[in-house]
């Protein structure tokens, strides 16, 4: 089974791997509850979500839980974030979006941008997207780790395209991963985005918990002048 073969557009369909209540983190400035899809087709060196990334895995949270959560934090919740995982490998993303914003909720979205085509379909009932770009493009598959780096690099630029024309709130963040990147290929990345018209960006510390064991001996053997402290 692909990561693609789960078509169901409905929201009912999605694979929900785990829900947060109440969250002041996973959108800046707003109080959310945050819903996390299951799977994705990247496999990141720093990922430490990885109990999440199996697609053919089934969800453990129903969608009747999340917008029953919605419905009775109405007037203390902004919004709901979907995060994941990559949410956006659901097809039924784009439903449960809109039934979030039509019972007048704000809708957030964390996104690697693995799916641009998705992406173009959701972002219409999206408010604001919390934007993954992980390197410049010739170091994807280095911190992927899946198919074709090149590829999974026009899906993420193609991603940042789709967003930035669409005028929605975006955060760009980039988890420094010091086992793959230098000080001057994160210099690199910063103003490439900002040339393409990238305002918010955000450097981040790889954090080794719940990374695997392999991930965390490498970060150990990391010269401490190429750890990015943020």
């Amino acid at each position: 089974m692909t990561s693609d073969d789960c078509r169901d557009a409905a929201a009912a369909s999605l694979q929900i791997a785990g829900l947060t209540a109440l969250s002041t983190v996973d959108w800046p400035g707003r109080l959310v509850a945050t819903a996390f899809l299951q799977g994705c087709p990247w496999r990141c060196t720093y990922c430490h979500n990885s109990a999440i990334l199996d697609p053919c895995l089934p969800g453990v949270v129903p969608w009747s839980t999340v917008t029953d959560l919605l419905s009775r934090r109405r007037g203390l919740l902004d919004g709901l974030v979907l995060s994941g995982g990559e949410p956006t490998r659901q097809a039924g993303v784009v439903a449960a979006a809109r039934e979030v914003k039509d019972a007048g909720f704000l809708v957030g979205l964390h996104t690697a941008g693995a799916y641009p085509a998705r992406l173009r379909e959701l972002i219409p009932h999206v408010d604001w997207v919390g934007l993954d770009i992980k390197a410049p493009a010739r170091l994807y598959r280095a911190i992927t780790r899946a198919g074709s780096g090149t590829t999974a690099a026009d899906k993420a630029f193609a991603s940042l395209r789709i967003v930035l024309d669409s005028g929605v709130d975006v955060q760009v963040r980039t988890t420094v991963d010091p086992t793959v990147l230098t000080r001057g290929e994160v210099a690199e990345l910063t103003a490439l985005l900002a040339d393409l018209g990238v305002r918010d960006h955000v450097l981040q510390d790889v954090r080794p918990d719940g990374t695997t064991d392999e991930y965390a001996r490498a970060l150990a053997r990391v010269p401490r002048e190429r750890l990015h402290r943020g």
